[in-house]
């Protein structure tokens, strides 16, 4: 997966960093949140600290976001859904999947692992599941097409990202459909995505499923928590794909 050139339906080149580990037979595909990139903090430890316990790991960023090409305000998890396929289509068959997403791209990752059986396991890290009220509760105040997210002027609110939040409303009905083992992670300092949206993604989910509660944890974590989800993760994936 080093050298290898992943382009999504529309053509355009999502970057990505690859880190090898010594298991052949495995990937872990890891991606970020909204205005985020593979570049995030807890994204590059988790990566480092999963590939050094084996696991071969392919950090992305969605198109219109980091590196990749694309206009940052066609960015929606629709979209990212179709990017995450693409990024599945290149992956050997021989090789048992795992997405990892945080935040908006733990929501790309249950819609997309609800249909789509390549991914064998599933990790949500401070998943949004009520992208609807996420939404409302974040930018009811700022006008889609003029104003920004969060005033950050690099990252303008569009009609398709909140049309698109809006439309889907939550993630619940594709957490029922979800087969693949799942954990969710999330902390209860969380002032982004609330802690509820994960309980309520695993009280939906009728998988073989773990939720895991970090007492202190915001939304992005933190370094002293990186070596715990580490952890948790490498065990997960171990009992998932039968390799403990």
């Amino acid at each position: 997966m080093t050298d290898i050139k992943i382009r999504n339906r529309s053509g355009e080149s999502l970057d990505h960093t690859f880190h090898p580990g010594s298991r052949a037979d495995a990937l872990v595909i890891l991606g970020h949140g909204v205005t985020g990139n593979k570049d995030r903090p807890h994204l590059i430890a988790i990566a480092e600290g999963l590939a050094a316990r084996g696991w071969p790991c392919l950090r992305i960023s969605y198109s219109g976001n980091g590196g990749s090409d694309g206009r940052f305000e066609d960015s929606c998890i629709t979209r990212e859904t179709g990017d995450l396929q693409s990024v599945l289509d290149v992956v050997p068959d021989t090789a048992k999947v795992a997405y990892i997403g945080h935040s908006m791209g733990a929501a790309v990752g249950v819609l997309t692992a609800a249909r789509d059986l390549r991914i064998r396991a599933l990790v949500s890290l401070a998943g949004m599941t009520h992208t609807a009220d996420f939404v409302a509760r974040e930018f009811s105040e700022v006008t889609p097409g003029e104003g920004f997210m969060w005033e950050d002027e690099n990252f303008s609110l569009s009609w398709t990202y909140v049309d698109d939040l809006r439309l889907i409303g939550n993630t619940l009905s594709a957490a029922e459909s979800v087969t693949q083992p799942w954990l969710l992670i999330h902390g209860d300092a969380d002032d982004l995505v609330p802690i509820q949206d994960g309980r309520d993604a695993f009280e939906a989910a009728i998988c073989e499923k773990r939720f895991m509660e970090i007492a202190g944890a915001g939304h992005s974590f933190d370094e002293t928590n990186y070596p715990r989800i580490v952890e948790a993760v490498d065990q997960w994936l171990g009992a998932s794909f039968g390799l403990l």
